[in-house]
């Protein structure tokens, strides 16, 4: 009797369990970004300018001649890595990291002049194009004036000494509780809006500094003019609440890397996109890419890392969401590692991939679905019976939708149709005749189609 009773109660309590359990919870959509939106971001694609080894002259001059040619390439965005002079003590190389800044108002002699770098933005205004300073508000030279004339204005050790930043021995590490260094920061960042009208910044380890301060700074500098923002910070997802409109895809890139190097699948890449929907406010976006100027000079060239698949790759960024970026070299096949710290020329010899990049901008304009932020389409994937090397997805805005197939793999592909198109289609970027009738869809390793449709 007592075992039947017992078995009577344990049934009664998991039925009042089952009963009053709490549903699933529900991924709540992300919020959306505060960070104001330069209309001119809507459709951009960013290039990178290495001022020091573009040309052998290594100066803003030499630099200038090339903006006819970038203006025909297509890039909107002009992103300059640090103009600033650098510093002495510590130094690495002979000409020292770009990174290690002696002051923020003033320009690097090797470039040029003050008015040297104005009368190249105003250049490159008059060409419709925008330009982006590089900024480093985590740590400076330790030859800044700031170091010997306010002490305080940076962080001490346990010993009481000034210290660098990870192993970076020719920075030290600036201290964002002083609230007199944060309003030296934020002049110096206004400084270059004013006096030179630059279009924003992208700002370097921008997780090293606190939120907060990027807050502020951002609220002021947009009351001066329009500004983009680009934080070098994936994990801090809070810097583009209010203050960033993108940040960096470093962990896509990663993945990149992987499946060129056969340690990734492509379902992996799909589940990283997911994850980024969700995680990213709404608004803002990622900055998409093959290569920089960390990865060419330390990790080796985008065909070193990608081989055969580079072309692909390069593609992939164009089209996922996001924006995507051009390093200074790359049209031109950069196929060497650039010294950071010495001159290493570029050999402009040979642009041969120059109109593959011109089609992959030209796509990207032309379709608002592939566009930047809130105004470009999300991705939808679609029915992809080989998740492990085929990437299969649409983005739609409005009447425009992009179909983008991929073989992610060195391996030739046979997908099983089924994904929402059906007849005879083109390629966006070939012209290619494509037969979406049969039962299956043959791609060879690496190939890709992407189909402009008005829906």
């Amino acid at each position: 009797m007592i075992n039947y009773k017992l078995k009577i109660l344990v049934i009664l309590m998991a039925v009042f369990a089952a009963c009053n359990q709490t549903p699933p919870a529900q991924k709540e959509a992300p919020v959306a970004s505060q960070a104001p939106v330069p209309q001119w971001l809507n459709d951009a694609v960013i290039y990178e300018v290495n001022v020091r080894q573009y040309t052998p002259e290594g100066n803003f001059e030499a630099f200038a001649d090339h903006l006819p040619r970038l203006k025909e390439l297509g890039v909107d965005v002009l992103w300059f890595m640090p103009i600033y002079p650098i510093g002495q003590e510590n130094r690495k190389g002979k000409l020292g990291s770009y990174y290690s800044i002696r002051d923020y108002k003033a320009v690097n002699p090797e470039f040029g002049t003050f008015e040297d770098f104005k009368a190249l933005v105003d250049m490159a205004h008059e060409m419709g194009m925008k330009v982006v300073l590089d900024w480093v508000a985590n740590h400076t030279a330790w030859d800044h004036a700031w170091v010997s004339e306010h002490p305080d204005w940076y962080e001490k050790d346990s010993t009481g000494n000034m210290f660098a930043p990870m192993d970076w021995s020719d920075v030290v590490q600036l201290d964002y509780d002083n609230p007199e260094m944060r309003a030296a920061m934020q002049d110096a960042l206004a400084f270059w809006v004013r006096e030179a009208n630059i279009d924003g910044y992208r700002c370097d380890v921008a997780g090293m500094v606190p939120v907060d301060f990027w807050e502020e700074a951002t609220s002021d500098l947009q009351q001066i003019k329009p500004l983009f923002m680009l934080a070098e910070d994936e994990d801090e997802t809070a810097l583009l609440n209010k203050a960033f409109n993108a940040n960096y895809g470093w962990a896509l890139h990663h993945l990149l890397n992987g499946l060129a190097q056969g340690t990734a699948k492509a379902s992996e890449l799909r589940s990283h996109i997911e994850e980024q929907q969700q995680r990213l406010p709404q608004g803002a976006f990622s900055m998409q890419f093959t290569t920089n100027h960390d990865e060419n000079s330390w990790n080796g060239t985008a065909f070193d890392r990608m081989g055969a698949a580079f072309p692909t790759l390069a593609a992939l960024t164009f089209v996922v969401e996001g924006m995507p970026l051009i390093y200074s070299g790359q049209e031109a096949g950069l196929n060497k590692q650039l010294d950071f710290f010495d001159e290493d020329s570029i050999d402009w010899s040979d642009l041969r991939l120059t109109p593959f990049y011109q089609e992959l901008i030209q796509l990207k304009k032309d379709n608002p679905a592939l566009w930047n932020g809130n105004v470009g389409g999300r991705m939808e994937f679609l029915n992809n019976t080989k998740p492990g090397q085929a990437l299969v997805f649409k983005r739609t805005r409005d009447n425009n939708s992009i179909y983008a197939l991929f073989n992610l793999s060195d391996q030739p592909l046979i997908l099983p149709l089924g994904f929402g198109l059906e007849g005879q289609y083109e390629d966006a970027l070939t012209g290619e005749k494509i037969n979406l009738s049969n039962e299956d869809l043959k791609l060879a390793p690496w190939a890709y189609h992407l189909i402009s449709v008005k829906e």
